[in-house]
C-alpha cells in the first residue's frame, strides 16, 4: 500500500465524535484547540440539519468548544450548494428547520407549494402529517425529490429518534421515488467541505463514529479515516462491513498529538 502524505487538513464529525447527548467528549476541547493553535484547516461536519452553523457556535461555545461558525459545515448547507449549482434561482417545498431553509433563502431559492422544483426533506423534531401529504402530492405532480442525509435514527436521552432517512423511506413508498441524499455518505458533501477549506483528499482525514456514513464517506472521497468509539459504533460493529478505517481509536483524545 502506498504511502500516505502527512496530514494537513481535517474534518471531522460532531455527534458522537466531540459530543455525546449535549455533554463534551473528554479531549474534544484540546483537539480543537490544537487544532485551532496548529492553524490547519479542518471544518466539522454534520448530517443535522436542522441548525445553522451560528447555532451549532453558540450550542458547542456552552459546551466549552470553541468552534467558529465558518469550520461548521452542515447537510444543509452541502443541499443547498448542490441545487444551486443544479438549478440556480430555483423552487423548493422544505420540510424541515431554520437550518435548512436559511441555507435555501441564502442561495436565492423561493420556498413554495405551489408547483416547486423540488421537495427538499429534512430533519425536524415535528414532521407533520399533513405536510408529509403535501409533498407526497407535489413529488407525484412532478417535483423533485431531494433529502439531506439517509440517516434512519438520530439520538436522543430516550432513545434513538427517527431521522430523515425514514422519513424519506416513507415518502418513497408512497410515491414510488427514490430521493437524492446530498449528505454524509454521499462523497459530493465531503468534496464541497475540502473545497471551502482550499484541502485535498490526500493529505486529510475524516474522524468519525459512524462506519456508514462518515468512514465510508472519507473513504470514498480519498481521505485517511479514523473511527472512534464514543459514538455508535462498537468494536463488533466494525467486522460487519467490507471496509474498515484506516484506525479505530477510543476517543478524540487519542488522535490530539496527530495534529
Amino acid at each position: 500500500m502506498a504511502e500516505r502524505k502527512p496530514i494537513e487538513s481535517w474534518l471531522t464529525d460532531m455527534d458522537g465524535v466531540l459530543m455525546h447527548e449535549g455533554v463534551p467528549v473528554p479531549g474534544a476541547d484540546a483537539f480543537i484547540k490544537r487544532l485551532r493553535d496548529s492553524g490547519r484547516p479542518f471544518l466539522v461536519l454534520t448530517n443535522n440539519s436542522i441548525y445553522t452553523p451560528r447555532d451549532l457556535h453558540a450550542r458547542l461555545s456552552r459546551i466549552g468548544l470553541d468552534v467558529p461558525w465558518k469550520s461548521i459545515w452542515t447537510s444543509a448547507l452541502a443541499t443547498a450548494q448542490f441545487l444551486d449549482e443544479q438549478r440556480p434561482g430555483g423552487t423548493a417545498y422544505v420540510i424541515g428547520e431554520a437550518g435548512l431553509t436559511t441555507a435555501l433563502h441564502d442561495i436565492g431559492y423561493v420556498l413554495t407549494d405551489h408547483a416547486p422544483d423540488y421537495v427538499v426533506l429534512g430533519e425536524t423534531r415535528t414532521y407533520s402529517f399533513e405536510a408529509l401529504t403535501k409533498a407526497i402530492r407535489l413529488i407525484n405532480n412532478g417535483a423533485r425529490f431531494i433529502a439531506t442525509n439517509p440517516d434512519e435514527t438520530g439520538p436522543s436521552p430516550e432513545g434513538a429518534l427517527p431521522a430523515t432517512g425514514s422519513v424519506a423511506a416513507l415518502i418513497t413508498k408512497a410515491t414510488g421515488v427514490d430521493p437524492y441524499f446530498v449528505g454524509k455518505p454521499n462523497p459530493l458533501m465531503m468534496r464541497h467541505a475540502l473545497n471551502a477549506i482550499g484541502a485535498h483528499s490526500e493529505s486529510s482525514a475524516m474522524i468519525g463514529d459512524r462506519m456508514d456514513t462518515d468512514v465510508v464517506a472519507g473513504l470514498e472521497a480519498g481521505m485517511e479515516t479514523f473511527l472512534v468509539l464514543t459514538g455508535l459504533t462498537r468494536p463488533e460493529d466494525i467486522e460487519r462491513h467490507p471496509f474498515r478505517p484506516s484506525r479505530v481509536v477510543d476517543s478524540i483524545a487519542d488522535l490530539v498529538e496527530l495534529v
